[in-house]
């Protein structure tokens, strides 16, 4: 419960620089009077400033401030909420807002607004338009609960249930959900950028495995092919040098004898061919000469022919044998050319083996050369571990995304289901209507002491029906200002009955402005005195009015306002 003790305020409105105080508990009943303009409203202004930043009245925040002065404005409130003691103190030129506990000054670190959010939030715990429903009735600028729209008179019934808080989870939950969602979408978008990842590792690796792969195999096919071309060419080697010993050892000896042969056979060939020249020259000397031209002997006829006839016959034997030796010689040559073909193909093959050898030494290089690369490939298994540990490194983080994801998911569910609890159609609904009975059935109450006597009642949307005996169902619109004001004054103190049930917004004061000047009849004003009355003994209330002589007497305190050189002040009677 909420003990509000003293107000105190200057510079405010029409009051002076000094404070006027009043004090707001120690009377049950004060009735407060005055001219007009003397300031007897003054309070409830003052009162909603401290309290709220904002006047009762729909009065412009330049305009509190005392317009002869023009500064030092300031109001202060003391009130109690269990054993804590508070002060609100706000001013105007300068600005000031301060709010203590037991006498310590909550940190202002923070702006305006939030301060003043600390204050109805935590402290207070009611807004300015529920304050007004159920401490004030006034006949300025108060909007009754009747007039309130829909929104509003939701606003001020869950502050009375104080089902407030089911709002302000829905608006942290909606925070939340907002944020939920952006971390879903963020999730999702991870997943996909994890997708599109793991898939090109996947191929990559593939990739990277296939053409290890194929090269490998392309390496290990040539060494194969390549070795098997050594075996052939060593096979050859071996054929060809077989081949080659044996013609080089059928060959070598037959060759030096043929070449011995054909020189045996050409010296003889010189030595018949010098020695048929002599022979011929000794022929033509016998043909050509009678005497010897050495001893001039004449060389007879016998003799000459003789010669003649041996020379011829020695001839025909030279020239058989030139012929024979000439064509053994041939025949020699032959076989010698014949060897000589035989030796160049010795050498051809020994060639041959040259070359293969080469090729197999090559070959050789080849195949080291393929093998260190297939042992490279093999190192850059390294790099292909290294690729699928990245790639199971992706997949881990696909399942944590998507476990993640699930999760958010199950989250938003879950938030889903305490949305709909904690919408205007769920939880609070339920409460209010546990309670809409009770609140209809303390406004036909009142209605019935302040000799109304209709049945009201409010829905679940806080539309009201009013019936009447034999009359058919009304609105609040249809009925005059005095039945209006007597379905508003119920209305208070069944808020204040609701309140008090439910310690939400239970407070001590209650402040009627001009409530009896307005459209009360004697019966009106008897019957809302009765009330009053009723009420609790902590219940302090001030009544604003004009109508002095009637209600003189009827109350434990009186304090009036007058107006002086256009400053207020207050005069206090017992």
């Amino acid at each position: 419960m909420i003990v509000f003790k003293k107000l105190r305020y200057k510079n405010f409105l029409s009051t002076g620089d000094k404070f006027t105080e009043i004090d707001l508990n120690s009377n049950s009943h004060t009735l407060i009077v005055g001219q007009n303009g003397s300031g007897k409203s003054t309070m409830l202004d003052a009162l909603s400033f401290a309290l709220f930043g904002k006047p009762h009245r729909n009065i412009n925040k330049i305009q509190l401030i005392n317009s002869v002065n023009n500064k030092g404005l300031q109001v202060e409130i003391e009130f109690e909420i269990g054993n804590k003691q508070y002060k609100v103190i706000r001013g105007y030129k300068p600005v000031k807002f301060e709010i203590y506990v037991d006498g310590t000054m909550i940190n202002q670190n923070s702006h305006n607004k939030e301060y003043q959010k600390v204050l109805e939030s935590n402290i207070l715990k009611f807004t300015h338009k529920t304050f007004h429903q159920v401490v004030v009735l006034g006949s300025s600028s108060f909007i009754p609960f009747m007039q309130l729209g829909a929104y509003h008179r939701r606003d001020v019934i869950e502050d009375l249930l104080d089902i407030g808080v089911f709002s302000k989870m829905n608006t942290i939950l909606k925070e939340k959900n907002a944020s939920l969602k952006e971390k879903i979408n963020q999730v999702l978008h991870a997943i996909e950028i994890n997708e599109t990842k793991t898939d090109a590792q996947k191929k990559y690796i593939r990739d990277i495995s296939k053409i290890n792969n194929d090269v490998k195999k392309q390496k290990e096919d040539l060494i194969s092919e390549t070795f098997k071309t050594n075996q052939q060419l060593v096979e050859t080697n071996a054929e060809n040098q077989s081949l080659a010993s044996a013609i080089s050892s059928e060959v070598t000896p037959l060759l030096q004898t043929r070449r011995d042969t054909i020189a045996s056979h050409t010296q003889s060939e010189t030595e018949t061919l010098t020695t048929i020249k002599t022979l011929v020259k000794e022929h033509k000397f016998y043909e050509k000469n009678e005497t010897c031209p050495t001893c001039s002997q004449d060389i007879s006829h016998e003799l000459k022919i003789r010669k003649l006839e041996d020379s011829k016959i020695k001839a025909n034997e030279l020239q058989s044998h030139l012929s024979q030796v000439r064509s053994q010689r041939e025949e020699s040559l032959k076989e010698l050319n014949e060897l000589e073909v035989k030796m160049q193909q010795v050498n051809d093959l020994q060639q041959q083996v040259n070359v293969n050898l080469s090729t197999i030494t090559a070959n050789n290089a080849l195949m080291e050369k393929a093998k260190a690369e297939i042992e490279s490939l093999s190192n850059n298994q390294s790099d292909l571990s290294m690729a699928n540990d990245d790639y199971d490194a992706l997949i881990s983080e696909y399942h944590e995304l998507v476990g993640g994801k699930n999760t958010l998911n199950d989250q938003a569910a879950y938030n889903s289901v305490i949305s709909e609890m904690l919408k205007d159609t769920g939880i609070k609904t339920k409460i209010i209507k546990q309670y809409l009975p009770v609140i209809n059935q303390l406004v036909n109450q009142y209605l019935q002491i302040l000799d109304f006597y209709v049945h009201f009642d409010l829905d679940e949307s806080f539309q009201e029906t009013i019936r009447s005996r034999h009359r058919d169902a009304f609105s609040y619109e249809s009925f005059s200002e005095g039945e209006k004001q007597r379905i508003d004054l119920s209305l208070l103190f069944t808020w204040r009955q609701v309140a008090k049930m439910k310690n939400s917004i239970s407070t001590n004061l209650l402040v009627l402005d001009e409530t009896f000047d307005s459209s009360l009849d004697e019966a009106g004003i008897e019957n809302l005195m009765k009330i009053i009355h009723t009420l609790d003994s902590g219940t302090n209330v001030f009544i604003i009015s004009h109508k002095t002589e009637e209600l003189e007497g009827k109350f434990e305190k009186k304090i009036e306002f007058v107006k002086e050189k256009n400053f207020s002040k207050m005069k206090v009677a017992a």
